[in-house]
């Protein structure tokens, strides 16, 4: 299977162009259903990919539901093996593919977190913006509340996405396809703060200067720093809720599509490839609007 497997995330990298983070998720995923192939059929991780039946899949989802993993991760897991047999299907290495039959795991519909206006205003006030570092998380927050872009999205930001004058970020998204999003004035006016100060950051040396977003050692920010200073702003804000930085790409969806935005217009700006992916906001304005409804009304 190794091989294999190798040759699946060579192929995900140079014909797919999937990110660093989707080629790590299906090599663990995969490197999980091989290590149950060693237990299952035996000939160790080498063993051949034509052994694998419809049961062994099946016994991969058993030993899933026997961890209690989450259904939403069981079935991206699925989704990860489904994928590299339909690929070794079409390399015709295999005559047939074993996971055709196998149901998907059944997901609970949860509906998207998001935070209210006002909590948003609040939080992005937090960053004390007189410090390098501080101009730096007030500019984060603000571009991820005034764009919707994914975390991931953030942080490969480099200094020439992002156009200024024309408050326009050019922002590379999954399956390294390139979309345009509107940049906000109140985020523009934050960046332009942070990159007064951006030198304090920088390096001596060159790595990292084409990054937008810096470190205190002056290196490209990951994706785990803008989690942590989210959480030092929520802490700030008084926010107990339980809040990630998808949060507010979440958010920026919900007060869209509240103030009138048409979900074409949204699909676009969030760089969703279906548009069913955008309508789960239509059940947050819904539920939304229930509520008001049985608050305000004399007879509700």
């Amino acid at each position: 299977m190794d091989p294999a497997i190798r040759s699946y995330l060579r192929h995900l990298r140079l014909d797919e162009n999937c990110s660093p983070e989707t080629i790590r998720a299906y090599a663990s995923d995969l490197g999980e259903f091989a290590a149950l192939l060693e237990r299952e059929i035996g000939g160790g991780r080498d063993a051949d990919s034509r052994k694998v039946d419809r049961l062994a899949v099946r016994a991969f989802l058993g030993e899933l539901y026997r961890r209690q993993v989450k259904r939403s991760t069981a079935a991206r897991k699925l989704a990860a093996v489904r994928s590299f047999f339909r690929y070794l299907k079409r390399q015709g290495r295999i005559a047939s593919n074993p996971t055709l039959g196998v149901s998907t795991p059944k997901q609970e519909r949860r509906l998207p977190r998001q935070l209210s206006v006002d909590e948003m205003s609040h939080l992005l006030e937090m960053p004390d913006d007189s410090t390098a570092l501080g101009a730096r998380d007030r500019a984060i927050l603000e571009l991820l509340y005034a764009t919707g872009v994914r975390v991931s999205e953030l942080t490969s930001l480099d200094f020439d996405d992002v156009d200024l004058s024309e408050g326009m970020m050019r922002v590379l998204g999954k399956g390294r396809k390139e979309r345009m999003v509107p940049v906000g004035s109140k985020a523009i006016q934050a960046l332009k703060k942070y990159l007064r100060r951006r030198c304090e950051l920088e390096p001596k040396a060159g790595s990292g200067k084409e990054a937008l977003f810096l470190n205190f050692r002056g290196k490209r920010l990951n994706v785990r720093s803008v989690r942590r200073l989210l959480n030092q702003a929520l802490e700030a804000a008084a926010i107990v809720r339980k809040v990630s930085p998808h949060t507010l790409r979440h958010s920026f969806a919900t007060h869209l599509l509240d103030a009138g935005a048409d979900l074409r217009s949204i699909q676009e700006l969030l760089g969703h490839a279906s548009l069913s992916t955008t309508q789960r906001y239509t059940h947050v304005s819904m539920e939304r609007l229930l509520k008001t409804y049985g608050k305000t009304h004399p007879r509700a």
